[in-house]
């Protein structure tokens, strides 16, 4: 198994990496959270920039990555998560990977989320562009309708070691109990038979927060705490979980 290094922190070893969201919507509102996610307990910073007002204007978009990761002093993820996947705002195909382009050429993200089921194509030239730079793949794709099947979710998750992501992430929605053991078993599985890089798994909404700080048990790398404002259903308030992951260690 190998693990990411993405400044000082290693995801793949120790406890679960900590990742938390900045989501606001302009410029002065994100730096100002910013600070606040600065002294926070966690290792990663997600931008989502899909909630930023201006995230089409690419070289604003490049800029103020460049502007947060100074400020932060932590690792930044930059995320555009598409309106399918549950994201704020739908994109043309091709506005989604200039974006990105110029935030690997002029900004500055240690981290890119890229969704599994984006062109295969484009794909592959942004990942290559990121890894020319030292820019990592975080490759992912979320359900939040369903959960999927234990063999699908660990197809998935091989796709995106075919395809190069460096950390390869699923989320999904439960609908009952054996929903939420769905997506554990997927994730060992995963962890045992097949996986040669660091993985992030979760099951969302409350039925599934038990994922969201079980991960060291069943295989994931990382999980997402709630800030200010959570970016997904299910996310545990960030100055609890630390604690929760210090107890569940084994």
């Amino acid at each position: 198994m190998k693990t990411v290094q993405v400044a000082d922190v290693v995801i793949g070893e120790g406890l679960p990496k900590i990742i938390v969201p900045l989501v606001g919507r302009k410029e002065a509102a994100i730096l100002e959270e910013a600070k606040t996610l600065a002294q926070l307990d966690c290792d990663i910073i997600e931008w989502r920039i899909d909630f930023f007002e201006e995230v089409t204007d690419e070289k604003k978009v490049a800029e103020l990555s460049k502007k947060l990761r100074e400020q932060l002093n932590k690792p930044l993820l930059v995320t555009f998560r598409t309106k399918k996947e549950g994201g704020e705002l739908e994109l043309p195909d091709d506005q989604y990977f200039a974006i990105y382009e110029e935030v690997i050429a002029s900004g500055k993200a240690d981290l890119i989320d890229v969704e599994l089921f984006m062109p295969a194509e484009a794909s592959a030239q942004l990942i290559a562009k990121a890894h020319e730079k030292g820019v990592k793949i975080v490759m992912c794709n979320h359900d939040f309708h369903a959960t999927p099947t234990q063999a699908e979710i660990v197809s998935r998750l091989r796709k995106m070691q075919e395809k190069q992501a460096d950390i390869c992430k699923i989320a999904v929605m439960p609908q009952n109990p054996a929903d939420v053991l769905t997506l554990l078993a997927a994730t060992e599985e995963m962890k045992r038979e097949y996986a040669d890089r660091p993985l992030i798994t979760m099951s969302m909404g409350a039925l599934g927060m038990v994922s969201r700080v079980a991960g060291q048990t069943f295989g994931s790398a990382a999980t997402f705490g709630a800030a200010a404002k959570a970016s997904a259903p299910g996310q545990v308030p960030v100055e609890e979980l630390r604690t929760m992951l210090k107890v569940l260690k084994h």
